[in-house]
């Protein structure tokens, strides 16, 4: 009798099992569709919910045997985000000259927070694992420019249309009482423009589809970048047409914005680019930046634009306010200076006086947020020493990790950056502007181990 050979196993200890790949589209839908996120009412929730399908995805590649990587310096990360979550012991404190409240009362937005922070963690290793095949690097950076259009799309939007908005269909499911509250009414009800007084008058500030001002000029700077190179590396005349129309169309807005912090930020990108470009012995930057300056000038002084910057710069009416919050920002810090307080305060009235407080007849009348005008305060304010340090060395590591890195990916990762250093002296970065800052850090990262991105 002959006996027929066993056929052979087959499973992780017995021959080869296929390696699990990691698709793109968790990432890419992200950034593809944000419009209709931003429309239907999930806007930056959408972030947290793509996180659940991309945290399943690492762990069952991690099962079938292929190994995760961790960016680097993810040490620093790390930190922060321990600091983050033991910080939170401290949320039942009251620091002298905040509005008293009991801890579960700062729960929520402390919550939401800590959800985002690890939410964008895991993109951050979710987009520096894809390989080239899964998603190519390319396609991530065109998906950043069309962020950067999306993002002039809104500001016009909120020139010609500012009191634009309506109700979003996640807005619709939520009971009145939940919806109406101001921190949901940021999450899930789109509008087109913040409405403010700032240079006489109130006059709307381009929002869209970021939900704040401060937001929109932030992730400005943080995307411009991404869609210059998109352009420039498609080798098409077309697409470099169409960049330089979005460019031009992109100074009204960026100056109706009345967004100082922006004009800073494209400031200090055009340096640090042009730095990189000389350092690297491509003089003629010299002559690009000449040439757009000489144009920028000119299309102020003959439009009412430059008029508008001239009156933003004599009306700094929130220049005392700024002043008053990082005063109280940093004396908090003296009183809890290792893991600070878990989260921002609100201050016992206004700058002036504690007798003046928030009422149905003026909402914006102190009571303050302490750490809600720039990161790095918010940094030292909730988290004290660890988190800020945990956070800064994270990206400052990068930086220096990655300073070779002379590509067109390597100079735009690494300018959008240091633009967020100089940010966040007056922005927050959670959630859309950090979420930019790690897929940035995760191109750069990439780039180190796939070599610079391909010219074909």
């Amino acid at each position: 009798m002959t006996v027929a050979p066993a056929l052979p196993r087959t499973g992780p200890a017995h021959g080869t099992r296929k390696p699990t790949t990691l698709p793109a589209w968790p990432v890419a839908s992200i950034l593809a569709f944000y419009p209709l996120w931003w429309a239907l009412g999930l806007g930056v929730l959408i972030f947290a919910a793509m996180a659940v399908p991309m945290l399943f995805l690492l762990l069952r590649r991690r099962a079938a045997g292929r190994p995760l990587r961790l960016p680097p310096g993810f040490g620093w990360w790390a930190l922060f985000l321990v600091a983050v979550v033991v910080s939170i012991g401290a949320l039942g404190a009251d620091p002298p000259g905040t509005v008293a409240e009991h801890a579960t009362d700062r729960l929520t937005a402390v919550a939401y927070k800590l959800i985002m922070y690890l939410a964008l963690t895991v993109l951050l290793v979710y987009a520096g694992n894809l390989t080239e095949v899964e998603l190519p690097r390319r396609r991530l950076v065109k998906l950043l420019g069309w962020m950067f259009v999306v993002t002039v799309a809104g500001g016009v939007l909120g020139m010609v249309a500012g009191t634009f908005e309506f109700t979003s269909p996640v807005e619709m499911l939520l009971p009145p009482g939940v919806r109406n509250k101001g921190f949901v009414q940021s999450l899930v009800h789109p509008y087109a423009a913040q409405i403010m007084d700032l240079v006489g008058g109130e006059k709307p500030r381009p929002a869209a589809p970021w939900g704040y001002t401060n937001t929109w000029g932030n992730n400005f700077c943080l995307l411009l970048g991404w869609m210059v190179v998109a352009a420039w590396r498609s080798g098409r005349g077309k697409y470099k047409f169409a960049a330089v129309i979005c460019l031009l169309v992109s100074i009204a807005p960026a100056v109706v914005s009345l967004n100082r912090g922006l004009w800073i930020g494209l400031g200090v990108l055009v340096i640090y680019v042009a730095a990189r470009y000389v350092l690297a012995g491509k003089l003629w930057i010299i002559g690009v930046v000449t040439v757009a300056a000489a144009m920028l000038t000119v299309a102020l002084v003959a439009t009412p634009l430059g008029g508008v910057i001239s009156a933003r710069l004599d009306n700094g009416k929130s220049n005392g306010v700024r002043s008053f919050l990082v005063d109280r920002a940093l004396d908090g810090f003296t009183g809890s200076p290792v893991i600070g307080y878990g989260g921002t305060r609100s201050t016992l009235g206004g700058r002036n006086s504690i007798a003046v407080g928030e009422s149905a007849g003026c909402e914006r009348c102190g009571n303050f947020t302490v750490g809600g005008n720039g990161q790095l305060w918010q940094l030292l304010y909730a988290h004290g020493t660890v988190g800020t340090v945990g956070y800064l060395g994270f990206f400052a590591y990068g930086l220096w990790r990655f300073r070779r890195d002379r590509s067109p990916i390597g100079v735009a990762g690494s300018a959008a950056l240091v633009t967020s250093f100089s940010a966040m002296l007056w922005y927050n970065s959670l959630v859309t502007p950090l979420a930019f800052m790690v897929l940035a850090f995760a191109l750069l990262w990439r780039n180190s181990i796939e070599g610079n991105e391909p010219t074909t």
